[in-house]
C-alpha cells in the first residue's frame, strides 16, 4: 500500500449539520464551473430542499452540477423533486444494485455509502452527513436527530478527491463526453497550498487493490501507536484483524477508548458490538456508550497527530461491501481539534461500559462470543462469494426527454 500523501492543506473538522451544511451551501452559492456531490441519503425536508435550491441556482448560472444518490438510501425522494432538479440542468444519477431477480434480496448490499462535496475542484467536503434533516441537533428530531463528523479540505489533496469524484461518473458520460470540465488555470489555482497540513484520501469499493483498502490503513496505523488510540464509531463489528489489532494496542499499554452508540437505529448492531467488549476490556481497553441521541460518526484518533475522519462504519457492510470514503490526516493541531471533541463527547454525554455491566447483559454470552469471533475470521472469505457487481448508475432523464443511459 503506497499512501498518496499529499502536503500544503488546510483541513477543518465540522460536527453535525450546523456546521457542515451553512459550508457546503456557501461553497455551492459560490461555485462557478462544477459541483459534485455523493450522498447515500437525501431527504425532501427542509435540508434536502435547501441543497435542491442551491443546485438549482447554480446550474441556472451555467455550473456543471452532478448530483449522485444511493437508490435505496434515498428511496424516498418524491418524483417531483427529481424532476424539479433534471429540469433545471442537475446532471443527476442514481446507485444501484444491478442483479438478476433471484438475486435482488441481497441489494442491499453494497451501496454508495459515500459523503462528498467537490466545488470547483478548490474545496472538498468528506464524512459521514447525508443529507437529512436529522442530521441537525435542534432539527426537532430529538433523540432521533445523528451525532456525525465530516472535514472541509482546501490544498493539493482536493485535486485527488476531485479526479476521485469525476471517475465515479465517467461510465455514465462515455457516450456523449459531456464529463465536467475545469479550466486548468482553476484547477491549478485549486491544488496551491491553503495551509501545512498532511493528508490523504482513501476509498473502498470492490475494485482490486481498494477492497479492503481503509481496514488495511486502520491496522497499519493502530500498529505504530505508542500512547492512545480513540475510535468512535458508530456500528462497531470489525474484522477479526482489526479486532486483533485494537487489543494488542491495550496490552502494550496503549490508551485504547472506543466510543459507539447505545441505542443504535438497527437493535442487532448493539448486540453484536457488545459480544465482544469482554474481549477488549479484559485487554485493558475502555469503552463509552453515547446515549444523547442516535450516535452516526466514523472517526479515529493515534497518539498525537494521526487522525481519519470518514463514511467508513467498522462493520461488514462497510469495510467489505458498500462504497466507502476516509480523509486521513497526520497533523498535530488537527488531531488535537478531534481529541478534544471526542472528550467532551465520552465526559459529558457517554457512560462508560464495565466488566460487571457485561455479566449482567446476556448468560450465554461466552458462547455467542465465540460463534461471533469464527464469524468474523471467516466473514471476509465469505463475503468474497457473494455477486460483486461492478457500480451502475441510471442517469435521471428531465422530463419529457428520453430514458437516461445506465453504465456498468
Amino acid at each position: 500500500m503506497n499512501p498518496q500523501w499529499k502536503a500544503g492543506n488546510r483541513v477543518e473538522l465540522l460536527e453535525n449539520g450546523e456546521e457542515l451544511y451553512p459550508r457546503v451551501f456557501g461553497a455551492i452559492d459560490g461555485a462557478r464551473y462544477e459541483v459534485l456531490l455523493e450522498t447515500f441519503i437525501l431527504f425532501d425536508d427542509e435540508v434536502g430542499r435547501r441543497l435542491a435550491e442551491a443546485l438549482k441556482a447554480a446550474s441556472a448560472r451555467g455550473v456543471r452540477v452532478e448530483l449522485t444518490v444511493d437508490a435505496w438510501g434515498s428511496a424516498e425522494l418524491p418524483t417531483d423533486y427529481l424532476e424539479a432538479l433534471t429540469a433545471a440542468g442537475v446532471c443527476l444519477h442514481l446507485f444501484e444494485a444491478t442483479h438478476p431477480k433471484w438475486l435482488q434480496r441481497i441489494d442491499w448490499f453494497r451501496r454508495l455509502h459515500r459523503k462528498l462535496v467537490v466545488v470547483d475542484g478548490r474545496c472538498a467536503f468528506v464524512g459521514g452527513i447525508n443529507f437529512s434533516q436529522d442530521h441537525l441537533e435542534h432539527g426537532g428530531h430529538g433523540k432521533e436527530a445523528k451525532q456525525d463528523y465530516a472535514v472541509q479540505v482546501e490544498g493539493p489533496l482536493v485535486a485527488d478527491i476531485h479526479r476521485f469524484a469525476v471517475e465515479a461518473i465517467r461510465s455514465v458520460h462515455r457516450r456523449d463526453g459531456a464529463l465536467p470540465a475545469i479550466p486548468a488555470e482553476a484547477l491549478e489555482r485549486g491544488a496551491e497550498p491553503a495551509g501545512d497540513v498532511v493528508a490523504t484520501f482513501v476509498s473502498r469499493d470492490n475494485l482490486p487493490g481498494r477492497r479492503t483498502a481503509i481496514e488495511r490503513y486502520y491496522r497499519m496505523i493502530i500498529r505504530r501507536a505508542e500512547e492512545r488510540l480513540v475510535i468512535a464509531n458508530a456500528y462497531f463489528f470489525p474484522g477479526y484483524r482489526l479486532l486483533r489489532e485494537i487489543r494488542r494496542a491495550a496490552r502494550r499499554g496503549v490508551d485504547v477508548r472506543l466510543i459507539t452508540q447505545a441505542e443504535p437505529d438497527i437493535p442487532i448492531s448493539r448486540f453484536a458490538g457488545r459480544l465482544l467488549y469482554d474481549y477488549l476490556l479484559e485487554a485493558g481497553a475502555h469503552i463509552y456508550e453515547y446515549g444523547e441521541r442516535q450516535f452516526h460518526g466514523k472517526v479515529a484518533i493515534v497518539d498525537d497527530e494521526w487522525a481519519t475522519v470518514g463514511s467508513s462504519n467498522l462493520d461488514p457492510l462497510s469495510l467489505w461491501f458498500n462504497l466507502e470514503a476516509n480523509v486521513v490526516v497526520r497533523d498535530a493541531a488537527f488531531t488535537e481539534a478531534v481529541a478534544r471533541r471526542l472528550e467532551r463527547l465520552m465526559h459529558e454525554h457517554c457512560r462508560e461500559i464495565t466488566p460487571a455491566d457485561t455479566r449482567r447483559w446476556i448468560f450465554w454470552r461466552p458462547i455467542a462470543g465465540f460463534f461471533a469471533f469464527h464469524f468474523l475470521r471467516h466473514f471476509p472469505r465469505l463475503a468474497g462469494l457473494l455477486p460483486a457487481h461492478r457500480p451502475r448508475l441510471t442517469r435521471v432523464p428531465a422530463p419529457g426527454k428520453d430514458a437516461g443511459r445506465e453504465a456498468a
